[in-house]
């Protein structure tokens, strides 16, 4: 039997007790592993974004991005995932192939999950076809041009990826400025005295205007009015002064615009200045809000435009949209590409949670058959992936600058649609003066 010394069992305590103390030691610092943060999904906003265009497309998806973060992420099977939005800067309205690069690297340098943007048809077209061969969905918001969705109908499984979330293609644009046109025509009229008004037509040099300027050759005198000529502008053009003569020239009351480039605060302010005696109604997208008011000198006003939304309850969502962007946005108007980039990211969120899963041919499906409430209506796809167009849907509104404020014109009864705070289009005093002379 073992026998300690004098000292053995003092040492044999001693070991004993400096074993258990590392031991317990070890136990304290040992800590559990932190679970590991979820990896972000990564939306790529693409668009021009030394512009109003592509800046208000990255303004509205920060919103939604900020938003759904701070309540929880994208909830994919059990995880909840963080939204991360990647600026694209495409520069498609001065250099369109700049923007199909653009993306390019987006995908394959930032290794973007999803796109959302896009503006000029002829650059969309391009993004188009990246998409496509990486298999990434792209949610556009900007191109109006049939094209793009006819390329779904005739080539499903390449370009299934591709959805407009734009409210409007040229059709259905086209349908709304007509209803706005025959609007401005009655006040003309009726105010004026001027049986059949005559209309000059201004539309810029771009894809997306071709089928406008077609449907407006056949619609106005149709409607009972006379075309007063037609005249195309650059969509950066710095001076619009012949073209404005010109019409001035022409005795035309009323100028159909179909402009979306920077020439649209240029044609505002010039035409203003020189007094031209002619209504204004269309398309101009500078006039739909952003830094309009500022950039004109506040000489664009009675510009009257299509679009998107405006101060109105369109939906539940679209006073606190607007109120919340320009307060985040010293007091910038938000354009449609801010609305729509907002709705498209919320709606990527939503087939994500709905599909649980991430990749794009699980979220096509689920976006074939969304029915997204947004800022201007409901959102639901066609079978070519375009947005329903109508009442019960998207419809839009028009909306005229009145003295510094952004009013909404229209719809003002249409299919039983009058918005609360809707008021009446006003004739420029100048062109009154001189038609009443």
């Amino acid at each position: 039997m073992f026998k300690p010394g004098k000292y053995g069992f003092l040492s044999v305590m001693l070991v004993f007790a400096l074993l258990l103390s590392l031991a317990l030691a070890g136990c304290g610092t040992q800590q559990p592993a932190a679970p590991a943060k979820p990896a972000p999904l990564k939306i790529g906003i693409a668009g021009p974004m030394k512009h109003i265009q592509g800046d208000h497309m990255w303004r509205g998806a920060v919103m939604a991005a900020e938003e759904i973060n701070a309540a929880g992420g994208v909830k994919v099977g059990e995880q909840k995932r963080p939204l991360e939005v990647v600026k694209v800067d495409t520069n498609e309205i001065l250099n369109v192939p700049d923007a199909s690069s653009a993306v390019e690297r987006a995908i394959t340098v930032d290794k973007v999950d999803y796109l959302v943007g896009g503006f000029r048809t002829e650059a969309v077209l391009g993004m188009q076809d990246v998409a496509a061969e990486h298999k990434k969905i792209f949610l556009s918001v900007g191109a109006t041009h049939p094209q793009t969705t006819q390329r779904v109908k005739e080539n499903y499984s390449k370009y299934k990826y591709y959805f407009r979330a734009n409210p409007f293609n040229s059709v259905s644009l086209g349908k709304v400025m007509f209803l706005q046109l025959q609007d401005v025509s009655s006040v003309v009229k009726k105010e004026l005295g001027i049986e059949k008004p005559r209309v000059a037509i201004v539309a810029e040099n771009a894809v997306w205007a071709e089928p406008i300027v077609a449907a407006a050759k056949q619609q106005i005198p149709a409607m009972g009015l006379v075309e007063a000529g037609t005249w195309r502008l650059s969509p950066n053009a710095s001076d619009t002064t012949a073209e404005l003569t010109a019409i001035r020239s022409s005795g035309a009351q009323i100028i159909f615009t179909a402009i979306s480039g920077t020439v649209c605060g240029i044609f505002a302010r010039q035409w203003e200045e020189l007094q031209v005696p002619a209504a204004t109604v269309g398309v101009n997208v500078d006039s739909q809000g952003g830094k309009f008011w500022q950039t004109t000198g506040g000489k664009g006003n009675y510009t009257a435009t299509v679009n998107f939304f405006g101060r109105v309850a369109s939906t539940p969502k679209t006073l606190q949209f607007y109120d919340s962007f320009m307060s985040k946005n010293n007091n910038e108007i938000p354009i449609y590409t801010g609305a729509g980039a907002y709705d498209a990211v919320y709606m990527l969120a939503e087939v994500i949670g709905r599909a649980g899963k991430t990749d794009s041919d699980s979220l096509v499906p689920e976006l074939e058959k969304i029915d997204y409430l947004g800022i201007g209506g409901r959102r639901v796809f066609t079978p070519e992936h375009d947005l329903t167009w109508g009442p019960k849907h998207m419809a839009g509104v028009g909306t005229q600058w009145q003295d510094g404020k952004l009013v909404v014109l229209w719809p003002s009864g249409w299919e039983g649609i009058k918005h609360e705070g809707t008021v009446n289009y006003v004739l420029p005093p100048w062109m009154v003066k001189h038609w009443k002379k």
